[in-house]
């Protein structure tokens, strides 16, 4: 591994190609430890803060993740978030083994918080009223892939197990069904990109400049009333989005919208 000192390419820059390069080639698989900084810059034959901040690039795509007194070691493949949230409801809203089997949930907290503006007008509501909120983590092997929250009011979850600090064997929206009565029947995504909070930063295990993906989540009744608001954030870099969708041909005998075009 060698770097070219009279390019107009940066060195740091010229090691990252390397590195990413090796990584997508599978020389060092997810979880794996790469080198010590020290040891890869006498291998390049460059400053340790060069490699510093050849880390600090590959970290902000995603590539590598830190773990202070470890070392560094390889983040892993994209988590591809297909269809949104429609996948959380299943084609037979059935529970998920495979998911489960991929993705491990941890319930961090439960309980009555002051709601953020989002989620206030998820519900229609004056930002700052208290509901109960379910808040998680989810993990994939040994790396952090989602911050979430889900959010309900008081009033509806009151005695029922949603309010109680329960670990459930189903999706959490049908143990909501099953206690309030009320059925999903549709719902609405919203997605957006911005930098982490501290808190998600240091759940996440990401730098405080890697963006995140963030989802917001309204899931509604047959009457259109809000049951639940959820939140998630994901590291942009490691997440794709994937909607696949059916065009619909053209009608005969309707006009076209779309004005013709000349080639050339």
């Amino acid at each position: 591994m060698t770097i070219n000192p009279g390019a107009a390419e940066f060195p740091h820059r010229q090691i990252a190609a390397q590195l990413r390069a090796r990584i997508h080639r599978g020389d060092w698989a997810p979880g794996e430890r790469l080198p010590s900084i020290p040891a890869l810059a006498t291998q390049f034959g460059v400053a340790k803060q060069t490699v510093q901040r050849t880390i600090d690039q590959l970290r902000i795509e995603g590539l590598l993740i830190t773990r202070p007194g470890s070392g560094t070691f390889v983040r892993g493949t994209k988590r591809r978030m297909n269809r949104l949230s429609r996948g959380r409801y299943g084609a037979e809203r059935g529970y998920h083994a495979e998911l489960a089997a991929r993705y491990r949930q941890h319930l961090m907290q439960v309980g009555v918080m002051p709601c953020p503006a989002d989620v206030a007008e998820g519900f229609g509501i004056d930002v700052g009223v208290p509901l109960l909120v379910r808040r998680h983590l989810v993990r994939t092997g040994d790396a952090p892939v989602e911050v979430g929250a889900s959010w309900f009011r008081p009033a509806d979850v009151r005695g029922t197990s949603i309010e109680r600090p329960d670990v459930f064997d189903r999706p959490l929206y049908q143990e909501v069904e099953a206690e309030l009565g009320r059925r999903y029947t549709s719902a609405k995504d919203q997605v957006s990109a911005r930098l982490p909070t501290r808190e998600e930063a240091e759940l996440l295990q990401i730098r405080p400049d890697t963006p995140v993906l963030v989802l917001l989540h309204i899931a509604y009744d047959a009457e259109h009333r809000p049951i639940e608001v959820a939140q998630a954030a994901w590291p942009g870099p490691m997440t794709s989005l994937t909607e696949e969708y059916k065009i619909p041909a053209v009608r005969a005998g309707l006009p076209s919208d779309e004005p013709d075009l000349a080639l050339g």
